[in-house]
């Protein structure tokens, strides 16, 4: 701050000037001067913006510089703003007269972008400076008082005030100088003579040309000049114009012509002919652009023009004699640049963010966009747009600043980012344009709930199947990625009076494996369900659920079992029959269950022993053992049978009854005589009470069951159905009928004594799950419907004589059970 103070009231004056000046104008705008320290304060940018300096570090307040070299840094606990590297003016705006520092301050939470300048203000810190130390000046000494003679301009660095603003000559008694302003940044000096010279005198002069600058304090450069007197030729040349104005396009071709410098001379011969040359001082490159004609004074096009470089061009012109001592004189030749539309708009992205969420709100910035043209005037404006339909637009902020918004509502499951093509076109004639992509990611929020394929989901689990066994993998989709879509599954428990579901099954959280935790036996449960649900990790976590429906597939896992008034092998039971009885006489009829369903529980009988057995018979599907013929003498007295009762399943089960037919002579020796095992289990001890009722009422009602029995029928629903053929029902002379299906034949015997033949089982497919309910029919029948793995179905009827048997044994034989694993439905 002792620096700034020396400099001078000046200084702080044009400071304030600037600082008034840009507040006036709408734009934030600081100022500093080149070369300050770094930490020095350039001004409160958290005051100026509204913005609460607690705030500053909580929302990452922060500079940026674009593509520019970070200058400046803010002090977010005070929020000022201070010079962070040593700026060098004359490095970044050259000879400009404004240098000036666009910047953006970004603060986050809610994302917002501060535009403001820094005015780097001049300080005289360079000397001017001539190109060469040492300068000849060859003067004849005929020249005239009031003569002039050019002197190279000095350069300075500094701009502003602190540029070359005046020059001063040592103290002689024949030259003057007379300095030249030509605006803010040329000043000139030409030699003036004041007196008429004599070489005899002084033949060379050293004088020594100062030029002066308008800093405080001033700063000087010198230049030693040697004047060389010559006594010959005392005219000088003189230009038509001290001042010539051109212009040309800056795409013009080589040899364009673009003016005409004309001088002429007094003088005669030699010292009349001129010769025009450039004069090329301060490294001034430019001029190399440029040719002139030596003896016409032409001056054309030598190289590429470029507007953007420079859009004006001095040239000075010397016009020189030829005599023994040449004589020149000098003009101007001012050369205007016209822009074309050469340039292309080009387009920086100065911030842009890293993703956007896709819940993001309309006008949320993603991103900041900077257009330049080079060009100048309509050439140089630029309209900026978005090529496509996206959910983005772009919005003029400030100037060339843009910023990019969102536009509309984002789905990251839909697009997961974008590709937004921008376009930059001027305003030229004809105009250019430029496109750049710029890639916005989508970042992913928790909007979407995991599903599963189904709301129900079938399972079918063999029974007897082993504990931990995974009976079912469930698996649900979430669009959603990352922990948004990490799933977890578990088990819903149901407020009912049934066992808890956690019980029978789990379910692995991570895998959606379902496993046992118990063995199911198809007998005690055929079917349960429960609800799994589906959580996802996100914040917060979304689910969904789904019912799952197990089904438990019967395995034959139960032997048949006989029936009373029989007992299974291992016991003798004994049956009379007259030597008269005719052939298809009734013998006996063996009863068996199966606790199992479906073909599993479909008995057939056959008498196993004797072999070759020529006498009996068995109805394979009724269990009645009749007679094939009639007796003769030589037929033994007793017959020794083996019934095997075998079930459908696979592999077949079976059991085995043991029946002695003895053959009586008379009628009254065929009183039937059992032998019984002794009863093992007091539920069975009223069982004959209850066969003799069940026995006694069918035979009330035998006639209306005999019609009912011929009545049986199986029929399809579909008539397309290949794979199953309908049962056919044939009456035998003995009065007996069978009906058969396929290469089976299951066969019904009546005889006028009893009616030991109660129900008649036609066999079905085995899909439990798809068995339909058993109804009532009028009252008259039972009918049950299965569904075929094809998808047709085929119905089966019952008689109710079989109904009334089943009702009057139902209390003590639990029959009832029976016909429930008969039929695999509940009544």
């Amino acid at each position: 701050m002792a620096t700034i103070s020396r400099k001078g009231c000046r200084l702080w004056i044009l400071f304030a000037v600037f600082l008034l000046w840009n507040r006036a104008s709408g734009q934030t705008v600081f100022s500093v001067l080149e070369e300050a320290s770094p930490g020095t304060s350039v001004g409160n940018v958290a005051k100026d913006f509204n913005v609460d300096v607690k705030d500053l570090e909580r929302r990452g307040f922060q500079i940026v510089s674009g593509p520019n070299k970070r200058y400046f840094d803010v002090n977010t606990k005070t929020g000022i703003l201070l010079v962070k590297e040593r700026i060098d003016r004359d490095e970044i705006c050259g000879h400009n007269i404004k240098c000036s520092l666009p910047l953006e301050a970004m603060v986050n939470s809610p994302l917002n972008v501060y535009r403001f300048e820094v005015n780097v203000l001049d300080v005289n810190d360079h000397s001017p400076m001539f190109r060469s130390a040492v300068r000849e000046l060859n003067i004849s000494e005929f020249a005239l008082p009031g003569e002039r003679f050019t002197l190279p301009s000095a350069y300075d660095a500094d701009v502003g005030s602190n540029s070359v603003k005046s020059y001063k000559l040592s103290p002689n008694e024949y030259f003057t100088l007379d300095v030249q302003s030509g605006g803010e940044q040329v000043v000139s000096a030409e030699l003036v003579l004041q007196k008429g010279l004599d070489r005899e005198k002084q033949s060379v002069m050293q004088l020594t040309l100062t030029a002066v600058d308008g800093g405080k304090p001033p700063r000087t450069g010198t230049l030693q000049i040697t004047v060389n007197v010559e006594d010959i030729n005392d005219n000088i040349p003189v230009f038509t114009k001290s001042l010539y104005k051109a212009r040309v396009l800056e795409n013009a071709p080589l040899g364009t012509s673009v003016v005409t410098v004309l001088a002429s001379d007094a003088d005669e011969g030699q010292n009349a002919e001129v010769v025009y040359t450039f004069i090329n001082h301060d490294n001034d490159i430019k001029i190399g652009n440029f040719a002139i004609d030596s003896e016409t004074g032409l001056i054309t096009v030598n190289d590429d023009l470029d507007y953007e470089t420079s859009n004006a061009v001095e040239i000075r012109v010397q016009a020189k004699d030829k005599g023994h001592r040449p004589r020149q004189a000098h003009c101007k030749v001012l050369v205007e640049i016209i822009d074309i539309n050469d340039n292309v708009p080009e387009i920086s992205v100065t911030s842009l963010v890293n993703t956007v969420k896709e819940d993001a709100p309309v006008d949320t910035v993603v991103g900041t966009i900077t257009v330049t043209d080079g060009d100048a005037g309509k050439n140089g404006e630029v309209k900026l747009k978005i090529l496509g339909s996206v959910q983005f637009k772009i919005q003029n902020s400030y100037k060339n600043y843009y910023a990019l918004l969102v536009n509309g509502p984002l789905d990251r499951e839909d697009v997961s980012h974008y590709n937004i093509t921008i376009m930059a076109t001027d305003e030229g004639t004809p105009s250019l344009s430029n496109s750049s992509v710029i890639t916005v990611h989508i970042s992913d929020v928790n909007d979407n709930a995991p599903r599963f394929p189904e709301p129900v989901i079938k399972v079918y689990v063999k029974e007897n199947a082993q504990i931990g066994a995974v009976i079912h993998t469930v698996s649900a989709f979430d669009p959603d990625v990352d922990d948004n879509a990490k799933l977890s599954y578990s088990l819903l428990e149901e407020s009912t009076k049934a066992p808890p579901v956690s019980s029978m099954v789990n379910i692995n959280a991570d895998s959606g494996d379902i496993f046992a935790l118990q063995s199911f036996n198809y007998e005690e449960i055929k079917t349960f369900q429960f609800r799994i649900k589906v959580s996802d990790s996100g914040v917060p976590s979304l689910s969904s659920n789904a019912t799952v429906h197990v089904f438990i597939l019967d395995e034959n896992d139960n032997s048949p079992s006989i029936l009373p008034p029989y007992s299974e092998h291992g016991s003798v039971n004994s049956e009379n029959i007259p030597y008269s009885a005719e052939a298809g006489c009734f013998v006996a009829k063996i009863r068996a269950i199966d606790a199992d369903s479906g073909y599993n529980a479909l008995l057939s009988y056959h008498i196993s022993e004797p072999k070759g057995n020529s006498l009996f018979r068995i109805g394979t599907s009724t269990g009645e053992i009749r007679t094939k013929r009639r007796m003769s003498d030589n037929d033994l007295k007793a017959h020794p049978l083996v019934v095997l009762v075998s079930d459908n399943g696979e592999p077949s089960l079976s059991a085995t009854v043991s029946i002695d037919v003895v053959v009586a002579e008379s009628t009254g020796e065929t009183r039937t005589q059992f032998r019984h095992i002794p009863i093992k289990d007091d539920k069975f001890s009223d069982l004959n009470l209850y066969l003799l009722i069940a026995i006694i009422s069918v035979s009330v009602i035998f006639l209306l069951s005999l019609i009912s029995l011929m009545a049986v029928k199986c029929h399809r629903t579909d008539n397309s159905f290949s794979g199953y053929s309908a049962p056919v029902i044939t009456t035998h002379p003995d009065g007996s009928w069978s009906y058969s299906k396929s290469t089976q034949q299951y066969d019904v015997c009546f005889s006028s004594d009893t009616l030991k033949s109660d129900v008649v089982v036609f066999p079905a497919p085995f899909p439990p799950a798809d068995a339909e309910l058993i109804s009532i029919n009028g009252g008259d029948t039972f009918t049950r419907t299965q569904t075929l793995p094809n998808g047709e179905k085929v119905s089966f009827w019952i008689a109710p004589r079989s109904l009334q048997f089943l009702q009057g044994c139902i209390s003590r034989l639990n029959l009832f059970y029976y016909f429930q694993h008969l039929f695999k439905q509940k009544t």
